[in-house]
C-alpha cells in the first residue's frame, strides 16, 4: 500500500479522530505508533465498534480500543510468505515492521491481486543441449520437453506473463527451430518474443552480447530448465531498492555424507560424526542485471554467469544475493524430470 503513512496515528488520538483517519486513508485499519513509529497496535473499524459496545466513547483514546498483539510481516520477509500468512489467517492487510518493530509499510491483499505490467526484459537461456537428459533430448531440445500438459519453456513463459512481464528474449541454439515454431513472435501467448540466435554455444551469460539494443531498465535472466513459483517482481524491486548492480537468486542446498566422518589429530580419533549433513548456498539460476553490467559480457565468446559476477565484483560493482525459499526445481537429471511431471498438476495447474 503506497499511502500507508496516512494510516499512522498516535496512541492519544481519540477514537473519533482515528476513525476519520481510517476513512481518509482508505486502509480499513489504523496503525498506532509511538514517536519513533514503533508499532504499538492496530485499530480497525471492528476494534472501534467492539470498544464502543464495551462502554468506550468516541472521545476516548484509540489505544483503549486497539488490538495490542496484531499479526505483522517482517521487512525481510518475501511477499509470497506474507500473502500466505494473510490467506491463512483471513487478513486483508498487515503492517510491515523492521527488526526494531518500527513500521516500514503495510501490505494489502488487493495489491497482490492486481498485476502491474512490467517493461523489464526477460532473457531465457534456452540454447543448451541437455546432455544429462540425452535419451530425452536426442530429438527434442530440453526447453521443449513436455512437463505435465505442455513444454517446460511454455510453463516458464506463462509464469512470467502472469506476473506482468511481456517482453522476452530467447537465447537459442540446439534445435532452435522447434522452439521458434512453437512460440513464434509470442502473440499467441500475449507476449513479445525475440530470438538471440547463437551460432556457437555461448554459455549462461555470453548470449547477452547478442542483444541488438541496450535495455533501459534492469533485466531478468533465467535458465530454461527451472520450474519455480518465485515472485520475480519482488526480486526486481529488491534489486532496485538495494542499489545493487547485479543480483543472483540463491537457495540452501543440503548434502548428506553417506559415511561416518572421522575427525582426527596426530593419528588419534577425536570424534566421529555419523552421516553429517553439509549445507551450502547455491545459485538458483535466476539473475537481475542492471543495464551497465551487460558491458562486461564479451562479444560472441563463451561466458558463464559466475564469470560475469566475478567480473562485476572485480570492478567494484555491487553483487547481492536474493534468497528464495519457495518451490524450485532444476530439471537437470532424469529423476528431476520425473519429479516435475509428478508435481506439475499440484503446483502449476
Amino acid at each position: 500500500m503506497k499511502t500507508w503513512e496516512r494510516a499512522l496515528i498516535r496512541p492519544d488520538m481519540t477514537l473519533r479522530e482515528a476513525l476519520a483517519t481510517i476513512d481518509r486513508a482508505g486502509s480499513q485499519m489504523a496503525l498506532v505508533v509511538d514517536g519513533d513509529r514503533r508499532l504499538l497496535g492496530t485499530l480497525s473499524d471492528g476494534d472501534a465498534r467492539r470498544g464502543l459496545l464495551k462502554g468506550l466513547s468516541l472521545s476516548d483514546s484509540a489505544s483503549a480500543a486497539m488490538h495490542r498483539n496484531p499479526t505483522v510481516a517482517r521487512s525481510n520477509e518475501s511477499r509470497q510468505s506474507i500473502l500466505s500468512t494473510m490467506r491463512r489467517r483471513g487478513l486483508h492487510q498487515v503492517p510491515v515492521v523492521n527488526a526494531a518493530g518500527i513500521v516500514v509499510g503495510m501490505e494489502v491483499v488487493d495489491d497482490f491481486l492486481a498485476t502491474p505490467t512490467r517493461d523489464n526484459w526477460v532473457v531465457i537461456m534456452a540454447g543448451g543441449m541437455g546432455q544429462r537428459l540425452e535419451q530425452l533430448t536426442r530429438d527434442t531440445p530440453k526447453p521443449m520437453l513436455r512437463v505435465g500438459s505442455r513444454p517446460l519453456l511454455e510453463t516458464i513463459v506463462r509464469g512470467y506473463s502472469a506476473q506482468g512481464f511481456r517482453r522476452f528474449h530467447f537465447a537459442v541454439n540446439y534445435k532452435a527451430d522447434q522452439i521458434e515454431r512453437h512460440f513464434g513472435n509470442g502473440s499467441d501467448f500475449g507476449v513479445e518474443i525475440r530470438y538471440l540466435r547463437e551460432e556457437q554455444r555461448l554459455g549462461t551469460a555470453g548470449a547477452l552480447s547478442l542483444l541488438t539494443e541496450s535495455p533501459t531498465q534492469p533485466i531478468l535472466v533465467t535458465n530454461a530448465d527451472l520450474l519455480t513459483k518465485e515472485d520475480f517482481g519482488y526480486m526486481l524491486d529488491q534489486h532496485a531498492e538495494s542499489g545493487a548492480d547485479a543480483t543472483m537468486a540463491v537457495r540452501e542446498y543440503e548434502m548428506q555424507v553417506p559415511f561416518g566422518v572421522v575427525r582426527e589429530r596426530d593419528g588419534c580419533i577425536e570424534a566421529i560424526d555419523e552421516k553429517p549433513v553439509q549445507r551450502f548456498t547455491v545459485s538458483a539460476g535466476i539473475y537481475v542485471l542492471s543495464p551497465h553490467v551487460l558491458e562486461l559480457v564479451p562479444r560472441t565468446t563463451y561466458f558463464d554467469m559466475p564469470s560475469l559476477f566475478q567480473a562485476a565484483t572485480s570492478q567494484g560493482l555491487r553483487a547481492r544475493c536474493h534468497r528464495i525459499d519457495g518451490y524450485w526445481l532444476d530439471i537437470g537429471r532424469l529423476p528431476d524430470y520425473e519429479r516435475a511431471n509428478l508435481e506439475f498438476d499440484e503446483v502449476f495447474r
